[in-house]
């Protein structure tokens, strides 16, 4: 009966950690940070050390340096990071720095869809967006990455550089803190992840979305805070 009991425990136990492994391995996208403890704590400190992802095959990500000092975009395992220091825009192509917020996820493969002309603007964009990935299988409540390419009508965006010691967090504030602009009629490389479950987390409260770009020719990357499109560009999903 003792050896009975003691098998029973291992089965249990096994049982359990098998049970917390799938889970993980089923979870593709991981993120470390939390929008809301910038705005609410002022906490932008050091959450991750990227050299510890470099490793990663097909590692697409975005997020923000440590203290707010530039924004991270990483597609396909390279890095096209930015950072303003004295008003300039400067690319960090290593793994050398650190993340307040990053978001992450290893992807070989992409299903890709045309996106029509009647996806024009952000909240359509969303839409059309949690619907295809609907269409293609993907549970949409878990969160999960997606790519935009082609020729972007417009879009706004900011390249973040913090104020030393500023604790008063505000999303106005993170938009104009560095460099920012208008970008029109580009070809661009967009990132993403949708979740619409990690609000103040890694998304704003407003949106299920938190994108990224870089330009194709390298010379731009950073946030990006709203965008139209016209019918030029193709969005791409994990592939099942």
């Amino acid at each position: 009966m003792k050896l009975l009991n003691q098998l029973f425990t291992v089965f249990l136990v096994t049982g359990f950690i098998s049970c917390n492994n799938s889970k993980e391995a089923d979870s593709i996208v991981h993120y470390k940070g939390a929008l809301k403890n910038m705005m609410h704590k002022g906490d932008i400190s050091a959450k991750v050390q990227l050299s510890d992802l470099k490793e990663i095959k097909h590692l697409y990500a975005l997020g923000a340096f440590e203290n707010l000092k530039g924004e991270i975009q990483i597609f396909d395992g390279m890095p096209f990071n930015t950072y303003v220091p004295e008003e300039r825009l400067h690319y960090d192509t290593t793994f050398s720095k650190n993340a307040t917020l990053l978001v992450y996820a290893s992807i070989d493969k992409w299903d890709s869809i045309k996106i029509p002309i009647d996806v024009s603007t952000y909240a359509e964009l969303e839409s059309f967006i949690e619907a295809s990935a609907k269409r293609n299988g993907i549970n949409t409540n878990e969160p999960f990455p997606f790519l935009l390419e082609g020729k972007i009508r417009s879009f706004d965006w900011h390249v973040i550089d913090w104020e030393d010691g500023d604790m008063e967090h505000s999303h106005e504030k993170h938009k104009k803190s560095g460099l920012y602009g208008t970008i029109k009629n580009r070809e661009v490389e967009m990132l993403g992840f949708y979740s619409n479950s990690h609000h103040a987390i890694f998304t704003h409260h407003t949106t299920n979305m938190h994108i990224h770009f870089k330009t194709v020719d390298d010379q731009i990357a950073g946030h990006v805070d709203g965008l139209i499109l016209d019918g030029k560009m193709t969005l791409k999903l994990p592939k099942l």
